[in-house]
Parts: structure tokens; C-alpha cells; sequence
């Protein structure tokens, strides 16, 4: 459409001239005459801007390219508004176009056009369905984040409960295996306990039963020396025996059944007697008064073999008993004599 006003049209004229209607130039006689219109500078105004439309006497001059970007820009607002289902508008920043208002203002002034920041997505859209979006997408982003927050919440309980759970049950485990470590140690206390008695009483009833077969070698006795005692009066340089110091003639008893295997005089132990039990131990009586037996002679337990005295190297009346093993090496006596029952 040219942006020009247009030059009225010429009416129809037929081929030759015809009837009264028509003047002789064509015209029709109630009309009178048409003059042609040629443009000015005072009829028109130079085109300024872009697409500036120019107003007509009696009527709106349309410009073809400001309803061209209208209907891109109403086409652009629908594809938008399709395209973004289901996700908040991309704003996209276009310049304002002009309304029809200032295409049919009156003011020669034309309006220069400015920038604007409205999205066109937001094209066709009241501002109460701009807040219903808003405050919906908000209620649902803030509906996630609790969601989020109360699972992690929940997460974290269960985790300290968890942790809670393990640490009491590795507690109740440890004082479990305390106290079954502890009933043990107690059990294995009177287990010992009660094993250490019945040894005890075991070994009693064997020296009481030992102490039936077993005597001691005198009675009235004082024990005047004892084995391994250092002095000058013994050549090896200690006492090698047991000494029972008692009156001479007190009587000297076999301690155990056995056979004599020596009897007669010998030496610094004077009248010394020899008892050889079954197990080969020896028993030496020494430094007797009188011998009551011979050599190969079975005696049983508490039979009289001799009597205390003063023979040998002595310096008093007293008995010299002397314990060596079937090996020939010699025990302490008094030893010997307690593990067989005897209380010295």
C-alpha cells in the first residue's frame, strides 16, 4: 500500500458519446467535473522513522509491515507459550511495538521507540495468572526443599540411631563377654580351689595311711642337729644327718618294713645298722649302744633294732639317722620322714 494519498479514480467513460447522462467529456452532469490531484509538500509530509504511516482524510491507513511484526509477534507469543509446558517462562527482551493508538494519533510527533524487558512469554498473560504461576511454582519448590530437609532430618535420626543401636549393643556385648570372662575366672578359681582341697585331702589320707606303715625312729627325742648343717665336727665340713639327741638305751625302732643289709661298727658312725626298704632306699642308724639285729633280717614297721649311744665320734648319747636313695646319693631325713607322714 503506497504511503501516499491516492489519486481519485476516473469514472467509467463508454466507447463514443452516447445519451443526456453524460456530458460531452464523459462526466455525468450531477457530478460536474473532476479536477486531478497532484501531490504537495503542503498535502503531504515527508516520510520520517521507520514504517511511518501517514494519516488519510476520513479514515485509518493500515502500514502492511506494523501488522506484519503483529502477527509474527502474536504467532511468536503462542509457539512460546506452547513451547514452555510445564516450565517457567525465559524472559525475552524486544522493543515495544506501537500500539494503534499512536498510528492514529493526531500529533505530527513521531514516537521514538524504546526497549523493553518484558518476556514474551508473558504475552497473553494477566498478572493474576502471573502470580498463581509464581506462587505455585513456589509452593512446589519450597514443598521439595522441605521434602529434602525432612529426609535428610530423617536420614540423620536414623543414622544416630543406628550408631546409638551399635554402641549399645557392642556395649552389651563387651559386659556380656566381661561377665562370662569373669564367671570363668571364678569358675576356674573354685575348680583350682576345690582341686587344691581334694589334693589336700588326698595327700592326707595317703601320709595317714603312709603314717600306719611309717614310724618315727625314737621317742623322748630333742632334735640337736639337722642336714647340711656346716662345722667342724663332721670331716666332709657339714652334717650329712638327722641328729636325736636322747638318753643312751632309749630304744631305735624300723621305720619302714624291710631287710638289714649291715650291722657292726663302723668307724667315727661306732655302731652303725643298715635297714634297706623294698624301694632300695637305706636307712643308717648310727652311733647305737647295742645292735638288736643281723644283717638279712626282715623287720616290719616299729620292730627294735638297736639302742641310743655314745659310740663313734660323738660328744653325746644320741641317735645319727642318715637317708640315702637306691642311686646311693643322701636326702635331708627330715624331709623324708614328713612325706611320709610323719610329724617331727
Amino acid at each position: 500500500m503506497a504511503s501516499n494519498r491516492p489519486a481519485p479514480e476516473a469514472p467509467f467513460v463508454p466507447s463514443g458519446h452516447g445519451t443526456d447522462t453524460f456530458g460531452y467529456d464523459g462526466h455525468r452532469a450531477e457530478e460536474g467535473p473532476w479536477e486531478e490531484w497532484n501531490p504537495t509538500e503542503e498535502s503531504i509530509r515527508p516520510v520520517r522513522g521507520r514504517h511511518r504511516v501517514a494519516k488519510q482524510r476520513g479514515g485509518l491507513a493500515r502500514s502492511s509491515t506494523v501488522l506484519g511484526v503483529g502477527v509474527i509477534a502474536a504467532v511468536g507469543a503462542g509457539g512460546m507459550a506452547s513451547a514452555q509446558t510445564g516450565k517457567p517462562p525465559v524472559p525475552i527482551s524486544m522493543p515495544d511495538l506501537p500500539n494503534v493508538g499512536s498510528l492514529i494519533s493526531d500529533s505530527d510527533e513521531e514516537p521514538e521507540p524504546q526497549g523493553t524487558a518484558t518476556p514474551l512469554s508473558s504475552i497473553g498473560t494477566t498478572s493474576t495468572d502471573t502470580t498463581e504461576g509464581t506462587t505455585d511454582a513456589g509452593e512446589t519448590l519450597r514443598a521439595r526443599i522441605m521434602a529434602q530437609a525432612e529426609q535428610q532430618q530423617a536420614q540423620v535420626e536414623s543414622k544416630a540411631a543406628a550408631e546409638a543401636a551399635a554402641a549399645a549393643e557392642k556395649q552389651a556385648a563387651e559386659a556380656a563377654a566381661k561377665a562370662e570372662r569373669e564367671a570363668k575366672a571364678k569358675a576356674a578359681a573354685a575348680k583350682k580351689k576345690a582341686e587344691e582341697e581334694a589334693a589336700k585331702k588326698a595327700e592326707a589320707e595317703r601320709l595317714a595311711k603312709l603314717a600306719k606303715q611309717y614310724t618315727l625312729p625314737t621317742s623322748s627325742y630333742t632334735i640337736s642337729s639337722t642336714f647340711g648343717q656346716a662345722g667342724a665336727y663332721w670331716s666332709s665340713g657339714h652334717h650329712t644327718g638327722l641328729d636325736f639327741a636322747a638318753p643312751t638305751g632309749t630304744l631305735l625302732k624300723a621305720v619302714h618294713s624291710g631287710t638289714i643289709t649291715s650291722a657292726g661298727y663302723d668307724g667315727s658312725y661306732g655302731y652303725k645298722t643298715v635297714l634297706t626298704l623294698e624301694d632300695g632306699t637305706e636307712i643308717w642308724y648310727a652311733h647305737q649302744s647295742s645292735i638288736s639285729v643281723s644283717v638279712g633280717q626282715k623287720v616290719s614297721t616299729g620292730d627294735v633294732i638297736g639302742r641310743v649311744g655314745a659310740t663313734g665320734n660323738v660328744t653325746g648319747a644320741h641317735l645319727h639317722l642318715e637317708v640315702h636313695t637306691a642311686s646311693g646319693g643322701g636326702v635331708d631325713p627330715m624331709a623324708w620322714l614328713q612325706s611320709k607322714g610323719l610329724t617331727l
